[in-house]
């Protein structure tokens, strides 16, 4: 039998366990909790090209158990050549370039017209750098939520009308926390990959380049029309050389190179 998805809504289904509740809430940082108590309705920022690691599990798990109305967006559609399967309800959004703005306005408002209140808040929450700032600017049809295409620009909560009875409320980007202070190098490379972890200061960027290739074996050769053989150090060398990434001897400069790289990666120059 086919699995059926709906909107839902805190005024409607059984009622929770409030302990269990709690104990998912706790999960989260102070700022987050604010806006997970205070919002009817959660919008998860995703990023296209990796949806999964995207995804906020114990957001997914509160939201449920809360009864809260929550939307998918697959932001940044137009670097993904191929979407995986998608968790739903979502909206396909490219705030690059203006795409499926509507079609999201107008799940929020019939999911908000479900809910028996007289002013609706709706929360965004995201991976840092998933584009929750440019996709409330577009919302709303202004540049009101500060953005950059670099992690943790965002600081602090802000409260935006998206319509006469409904807000709009940013945050910063999160992280889960069993992930936060990882020095596990899968995982960094993860947040570096998905641009949780800014390019200009993650460590080791070599092993990052190294991991990103045989996850996507080519695609970097051919971003920068350069024959490796799938290896990183002769990309690296290379494109080093290209761009007079040297050191004083003339060596090529692994490092930079590796983060001009990321660098492309996390500003959107390399489409998967």
């Amino acid at each position: 039998m086919r699995k059926r998805y709906s909107f839902s809504s805190r005024h409607t289904g059984q009622a929770k366990d409030p302990k269990n509740i709690r104990k998912e809430k706790a999960k989260f940082p102070a700022i987050l909790q604010k806006l997970l108590y205070e919002a009817d309705i959660i919008i998860q920022v995703l990023d296209a090209r990796f949806i999964e690691e995207t995804r906020n599990k114990d957001l997914e798990k509160y939201v449920e158990k809360s009864s809260k109305g929550m939307i998918y967006v697959i932001n940044k559609s137009d670097l993904a050549e191929k979407i995986k399967e998608v968790p739903k309800p979502h909206a396909m959004v490219s705030c690059k370039n203006r795409k499926g703005i509507r079609v999201l306005r107008d799940k929020i408002k019939i999911l908000a017209s479900r809910i028996k209140k007289d002013k609706i808040t709706v929360g965004i929450v995201g991976y840092p750098n998933t584009g929750k700032s440019s996709l409330i600017n577009l919302l709303i049809g202004k540049k009101s939520a500060p953005s950059a295409p670099q992690p943790g620009y965002t600081k602090g909560v802000q409260k935006l009308k998206l319509s006469g009875n409904i807000l709009l409320i940013d945050s910063p980007g999160v992280i889960p926390k069993e992930e936060y202070s990882s020095i596990e190098e899968n995982l960094i490379t993860k947040h570096t990959k998905v641009g949780s972890r800014s390019y200009s200061s993650v460590k080791n960027p070599e092993q990052i380049i190294a991991s990103l290739m045989r996850e996507f074996p080519n695609l970097l050769e051919e971003h920068y029309s350069i024959e490796a053989q799938g290896n990183s150090e002769i990309l690296l060398e290379e494109l080093g050389k290209r761009k007079n990434l040297l050191k004083k001897r003339g060596e090529v400069n692994f490092d930079s190179a590796s983060r001009l790289i990321l660098k492309d990666w996390q500003t959107g120059k390399i489409k998967v």
